[in-house]
């Protein structure tokens, strides 16, 4: 029932059931049908990309196919032993019929006993032999089936071991990507604050959006390859879904606005306005569902809906709508649209931009949050994407956002601030020094580690911004030994590291948050205005 739900594609209901049949298995000793078990439940996990757990019922099923296997040998020596024994009784029996055969050779009766009875004993013979052949036919048939696991085991583990390389490989890629475009888009922004000839603007903004165009390419290579390695989880939080979508809307609304296009929001009036779920992965989908009709769309309209399916007491079964009238996707193209870098053709590459890699991370999403995408299209007419979640309504009570805005302090409140800055890369020094100035607040800097946690013993600093990797001892190690003798110090990681991977040794090490490299000044900014405790200046 497992193997044929799962062609059906209910491929959790599959799993249940399988489990089921296994422990029946379990309770009534059916040792064939365990190992049966095993390997459905390996297959089916292997095909739910729980590669884990499949590997568990693949070792369960072979070590019970060996069990298996021995006891058929064994068997098939008792076979061989009781064939000699009834080769033993047939010349037993041939030899008793000749003596019986004499004495009654006139007796019509006993010549009928003695043919049926060479008959049964050859019938029994044939029966052994076939009985032998069968068994050994299953012998070697287990063998190829042993064969054949161990060969899915070690590609198995050569695949999980590509998986590991290519992480590695794009951690420590991206880390030296982001090292040199956090000096780029730093210094593009000061520039830009700056006094500037005005006829250097368009450079500027032009080197900014190649900055953050680099970035969120870099971005979304490590989205697809979190997803991929199943390593992207649900982090439920409360938020109010339709003012998270108005903010979405109200950011994208200049991109819009360059392309002569409007956006509406349609909000069904009688859904509940509070859900516990994953708001940054929903900000995510609508962010580039979004952005790619914006894209494909000049001097028209997009509309994004929210309607309620059904719901069950606090579950809300729930349908989100981005729709465009924009130059739509023809029906060979629709078929590849959820992959990595489709773009439908090179000429729509060439003319709109764009990584292709959106509509592949928001596939991903959706299937992390248990849902499902469609698309409706067609060329020249527009195109409408829409997917169905399941949120949990809840009535709590959302704290009121907090704005962090140093501006609004007095400079006089803030100079008794210190904040030391821990980096060994001049011109990033530099740049955080600069963003600091411009917040009002003043900065020391040291170069490694080592220097780090002797200035910490002997000055007392409100936050410190620690670079990871470093000459000498690391970020990690300097901020441990800082631990050991100040607990409640803010430490910030300032890093450029994939911070998804490491994000339980930045925990373990003891820092208070990570601010990853290259940063947006607001989510800098936000930051520092939280550790620092300013809200009561602000009377907040």
């Amino acid at each position: 029932m497992g193997e044929a739900q799962a062609k059906n594609g209910t491929l959790e209901l599959a799993i249940k059931n399988a489990n089921e049949g296994m422990t029946i298995a379990k309770e009534n000793k059916i040792f064939s049908v365990l190992n049966t078990s095993y390997l459905t439940l390996s297959n089916l996990q292997e095909a739910d990309d729980n590669y884990q757990l499949a590997n568990t019922y693949l070792r369960a099923h072979l070590k019970l196919s060996d069990s298996l296997l021995k006891a058929r040998r064994l068997l098939v020596s008792l076979e061989k032993r009781n064939a000699f024994l009834v080769a033993k009784q047939i010349n037993h029996q041939k030899q008793s019929t000749a003596d019986l055969e004499d004495e009654t050779g006139s007796n019509t009766l006993n010549q009928l006993t003695t043919i049926l009875s060479v008959l049964l004993i050859t019938i029994l013979s044939l029966l052994t032999l076939s009985l032998y052949k069968n068994n050994n036919i299953r012998l070697k048939s287990n063998n190829l089936l042993h064969k054949k696991n161990s060969e899915l085991i070690i590609s198995k583990e050569k695949a999980e071991l590509a998986s590991k390389t290519k992480a590695n490989f794009l951690s420590t890629v991206t880390h030296e990507l982001r090292t040199p475009l956090y000096a780029i888009n730093g210094l593009t922004n000061i520039l830009l604050d700056e006094d500037h000839k005005p006829e250097q603007t368009k450079h500027l903004k032009s080197l900014k959006f190649s900055g953050d165009y680099l970035l969120t390419f870099i971005n979304n290579i490590l989205q697809i390859n979190k997803i991929e390695a199943s390593k992207s989880i649900i982090e439920k939080e409360v938020f109010n879904l339709e003012k998270k979508i108005a903010n979405i809307i109200s950011s994208l609304n200049n991109s819009a606005a360059g392309n002569n296009t409007k956006i509406h929001l349609e909000f069904d009036k009688n859904l509940p306005h509070n859900y516990n779920s994953d708001q940054l992965k929903i900000s995510q989908i609508l962010i580039n569902l979004i952005g790619n009709s914006i894209k494909f769309t000049k001097d028209g309209d997009i509309w994004v809906r929210v309607q309620k399916i059904t719901n069950n007491n606090k579950l809300y079964n729930l349908r989100f709508e981005v729709q465009d009238n924009g130059i739509g996707i023809s029906k060979e193209k629709q078929e590849h649209m959820f992959e990595s870098f489709s773009q439908g053709s090179i000429q729509i590459n060439r003319k709109y931009g764009g990584t292709g890699l959106g509509l592949s991370i928001v596939s991903g999403l959706i299937d992390v949050l248990k849902g499902k995408i469609y698309l409706k299209s067609e060329l020249g007419r527009g195109s409408l994407f829409f997917f169905e979640l399941q949120l949990e309504f809840t009535d709590e009570v959302i704290e009121k956002e907090e704005i962090s805005c140093f501006k609004d302090i007095n400079e006089d409140a803030l100079s008794e601030i210190k904040i030391l800055i821990v980096e060994d890369n001049k011109i990033n020094q530099m740049i955080t020094q600069k963003i600091l100035t411009k917040m009002k607040l003043k900065s020391e800097v040291v170069e490694n580690g080592e220097d780090a946690v002797e200035k910490v013993k002997s000055t007392k600093y409100d936050i410190v911004l620690m670079d990871i990797h470093m000459p000498g001892i690391s970020g990690l190690v300097a901020t441990k030994i800082i631990r050991t003798f100040n607990k409640e110090l803010p430490i910030f990681a300032l890093t450029a590291v994939a911070i998804g991977d490491k994000m339980e040794e930045f925990d373990e090490a003891g820092f208070t948050d990570i601010i990853s490299k290259p940063f947006k000044k607001e989510d800098f900014e936000k930051k520092l205005f939280d550790a620092l405790n300013l809200k009561k200046l602000l009377n907040l």
